[in-house]
């Protein structure tokens, strides 16, 4: 199982994994993963097929939370748990009943985006460090930065 804390401005404040899930020791997660749909449909359990760029796929619920005590005035602060596995032993789990894992389409995320080498995210907020920018002001594209092919080392 991986777990996994963000606030609603997408900042991570806890993450943890007992198992392969590949998180970023820097920055936040993909914007496309669940865990930030949670903070739309508070009172929510969402539950999702992710899939990595090489290909791996995981299973993963989220839901909001709040802190139980706020100073007045202090807006009372929210958070979304993300809880998850290697899809493999999703089926074991009462949040998976009724879903089709072998045959379900996984949400394409990356680690984040300056990890993420997908080139037609609409959510991407970064270029990716291993490409090239490349600066083109007469081609309008799903996301707002171009890249070369080419790995850079």
């Amino acid at each position: 199982f991986f777990l996994l804390r963000v606030d609603n401005a997408g900042n991570v404040s806890k993450r943890f994994s007992s198992g392969t899930f590949p998180f970023s020791k820097f920055g936040g997660t993909c914007p496309l993963w669940n865990v930030h749909s949670t903070f739309d449909m508070p009172d929510r359990l969402l539950s999702q097929v992710i899939e990595l760029p090489d290909g791996t796929r995981y299973f993963s619920i989220a839901q909001t939370v709040r802190r139980p005590v706020a100073p007045y005035p202090q807006p009372q602060p929210r958070f979304a748990i993300g809880l998850g596995c290697e899809i493999r032993h999703a089926a074991k789990l009462v949040y998976a009943t009724g879903m089709d894992l072998e045959k379900i389409e996984g949400t394409p995320i990356g680690v984040n985006c300056r990890l993420c080498e997908r080139e037609n995210c609409s959510q991407r907020a970064e270029p990716p460090i291993t490409r090239t920018l490349i600066l083109d002001e007469t081609t309008r594209r799903v996301s707002s930065f171009a890249f070369s092919n080419a790995r850079e080392l």
